[in-house]
């Protein structure tokens, strides 16, 4: 990863501070006209300025109040009491992560070292809010994994720690779920269910699955269960910061430039699709949809959904048996050609991009299988993504030009697709943009090798796995990023999504193709037109 140190260095000397007159109000622009008549004039005009900067500030602040009031006043009657208690639950946990802060300072006061960055940021240091977050439960844990998620909206240094946050959740007892599905079966749960496995197949900060098989036909199926309260806890905590974002931003209007509270909302409406089991249930069925009518279902497939036993808490579907695309020897026991696999995987996924209304934005090892019948498995369609048309289009620019190596195309499709009021130097652009991508190949990619004797036969077996390291796939998008944001360029939300999801597929091609352009590859179909949805 040295070329991306370089690259920082060159990127930030290159990046000079230019106030054109045009970008300034007009109070600034009056003022430093007046600096050729003499200082006392200039005074004068600045304090003017000032008084009358001030002056509209608080005009455009008292106009916006009785809004500001009205959503507290909304937001909080949707809250209802459960805000109560969250609130309670907060102090709590601010108390818990507060002690261990004053702990840690303590012993660094005493130290010659002094203190850390984290120990001055206090509870707004990445380390220590990471520890605020998982005290105060599913919600904000949830909210660290898209902070996570989202290298186009976050520090880095709050990216980097949040990774904490995919860990696994702690399960919640069996019982627990037996009286969740109760309720939202309405009956007793052997009427449909022959058995439920107590044992649960995984467990996220808002769900649990459990495998199950339904009495009569004896279809092996997973439920999805949301898990108790969660929802509750997650309207009022997001609500509450939806209230603290508005406030901010009437405090201090310049954070609107930052779209404090376009980024809440955001989270928000993306977080509280993802506790709606019908949202996903629908993305599902468009992708099966899409698949039917592409011909693909040969080839891919994602879990059906029993609409009859599913509800807005619980999701039942079809259980698939299959490895993960990281598997090598499993899917070398499985079909003759491991390449064709992950060739069908990508024409299916690049394909779903123009044809579905969201596109799976989460193919992570553990989401993308190949089945015992040698088809490919989509899983879990809780994280999607939709492309506007604009990113698309220059997103198509991108991966052209990345494949290709053709840097100054791939800064211009870039500077289309990020949001900018600043003339980007594409050439300078360019070249850093190279600097990002010639260390692609560079990173590591860990293949662990394991033999095995049989003991009867004394044959041995080897299989081999790869380890995608997230960190480092996060670190490379992060240094695109900062480099980006140094021109003055912002992305939208879905270019990130779709960058993580590349990714992942250039560490499959290094494991089950090594020798494949995944870009350049003509078995590969990225297609411009984009049809009607399904």
């Amino acid at each position: 990863m040295a070329g991306i140190s370089v690259m920082r260095s060159a990127a930030s000397s290159r990046v000079p501070i230019i106030i054109h007159h045009a970008q300034l109000p007009v109070s600034t622009r009056l003022s430093t006209r007046k600096l050729r008549y003499g200082p006392s004039k200039f005074h004068v005009m600045a304090r003017y300025a000032q008084s009358q900067d001030f002056s509209t500030r608080l005009q455009d602040s008292m106009q916006n109040l009785p809004k500001l009031l009205e959503d507290i006043v909304q937001t909080s009657i949707n809250t209802g009491p459960r805000g109560a208690l969250r609130l309670a639950q907060g102090i709590q946990a601010v108390i818990g992560v507060g002690s261990e802060w004053v702990a840690d300072a303590s012993k660094a006061a005493n130290s010659s070292s002094g203190l850390a960055a984290d120990l001055q940021l206090g509870l707004l240091s990445p380390l220590y809010l990471r520890k605020l977050f998982e005290r105060l439960g599913a919600t904000y844990i949830k909210l660290g994994q898209f902070i996570a998620s989202a290298p186009t909206l976050f520090p880095p240094e709050y990216v980097q720690e949040f990774q904490y946050c995919f860990d696994r959740a702690p399960t919640i007892p069996f019982e627990d779920i037996q009286a969740i599905l109760r309720q939202e079966l309405g009956r007793p749960i052997d009427t449909v269910f022959e058995f439920v496995d107590p044992t649960s197949v995984a467990s996220a900060s808002i769900a649990q699955v459990h495998g199950a098989r339904i009495r009569g036909t004896q279809e092996d199926v997973v439920i999805k269960v949301l898990k108790p309260g969660i929802e509750d806890i997650l309207v009022a905590d997001l609500n509450f910061v939806y209230i603290v974002a508005r406030i901010l931003e009437f405090l201090s209007p310049d954070l609107s430039r930052a779209s404090l509270v376009a980024i809440v909302k955001d989270i928000r409406e993306s977080m509280l699709e993802e506790v709606d089991f019908k949202k996903e249930a629908t993305n599902i069925e468009s992708f099966r949809r899409y698949l039917d009518s592409m011909g693909l279902t040969r080839q891919a497939t994602a879990p059906k959904v029993y609409q009859e036993y599913s509800t807005k808490r619980i999701l039942t579907m079809e259980r698939l048996y299959g490895v993960p695309l990281t598997d090598l020897n499993s899917i070398n026991s499985l079909v003759p050609n491991p390449e064709t696999s992950l060739i069908t995987a990508l024409n299916v996924w690049f394909g779903s991009l123009l044809a579905c209304e969201t596109f799976h934005a989460d193919v992570h090892a553990g989401n993308l299988w190949l089945l015992r019948d040698g088809r490919i498995g989509f899983l879990d369609f809780g994280i999607v993504g939709r492309i506007s048309p604009k990113t698309w289009s220059a997103m198509e620019e991108f991966l052209e030009s990345l494949a290709t190596g053709e840097y100054e195309s791939m800064a211009s499709s870039l500077i289309d697709m990020g949001a900018t009021s600043t003339n980007v130097d594409s050439r300078a652009f360019a070249r850093d943009l190279e600097k990002i991508f010639s260390s692609i190949q560079d990173m590591d990619t860990e293949i662990i090798v394991a033999a095995a004797r049989d003991a009867n036969t004394n044959a041995t077996a080897v299989s081999a796995n790869v380890v995608v390291d997230e960190r480092q796939m996060n670190a490379l998008f992060l240094d695109l990023v900062r480099v980006s944001e140094s021109y003055g360029l912002r992305f939208p939300r879905e270019f990130a999504l779709l960058m993580k999801q590349l990714l992942y597929f250039d560490r499959y091609t290094r494991l089950l193709a090594p020798n494949m352009n995944m870009l350049r590859d003509q078995r590969i179909n990225i297609v411009s037109n984009k049809p009607t949805t399904f």
